[in-house]
């Protein structure tokens, strides 16, 4: 099935499941779902930068800090990490470590988002579907290149939690 059809959930302002459709309606009418967010670190600390293809429903072309994405209908925010991992990097098996929920509003998307981080430092083969290119760069050049080039307005804020939390 093609990522435009997928069910999602729909939740209320409260994070309530409320219905599933199919993601292009979901998007349409701007409606809340639930997203997993995945920082994923290897072991020099290094945090890994995807570049969003041009084909994405939201945010095309834009550098992410986060792996994830959308919760599908019938799926936990952990089977949804799970399998996001292993569709974007070719990651199995990852151990995620679980941080906190969010609500994120703009013009562009409206969601319930769970973030997780992780170490991974095996093979990575991107899903040239959503994945145009990816790297690892130390989170200081991270939030530098953040100042020069479009990145998700949810990834940042992420990010910025995370490091706010961890201090």
């Amino acid at each position: 099935m093609d990522a435009r059809n997928e069910k999602v959930i729909v939740v209320d302002a409260d994070n309530r499941e409320i219905t599933t459709m199919p993601r292009h309606r979901m998007r349409a009418g701007g409606l809340a779902h639930r997203a997993t967010y995945i920082l994923v670190f290897n072991a020099a600390g290094e945090l890994f930068v995807q570049k969003r293809t041009q084909s994405k429903d939201v945010y095309p072309g834009y550098y992410d800090v986060a792996t994830g994405g959308v919760v599908l209908a019938g799926e936990s925010y952990e089977e949804s990490a799970a399998r996001e991992l292993a569709e974007e990097l070719g990651a199995h098996g990852v151990e995620l470590n679980r941080h906190f929920d969010f609500f994120h509003r703009d013009a562009a998307n409206q969601v319930w988002g769970r973030v997780y981080s992780c170490r991974y430092d095996g093979p990575i083969t991107l899903q040239e579907e959503e994945v145009a290119d990816g790297f690892f760069l130390p989170v200081n050049e991270v939030l530098a290149l953040a100042t020069r080039e479009p990145f998700t307005p949810d990834g940042l804020l992420v990010l910025q939690r995370y490091l706010d939390e961890a201090e």
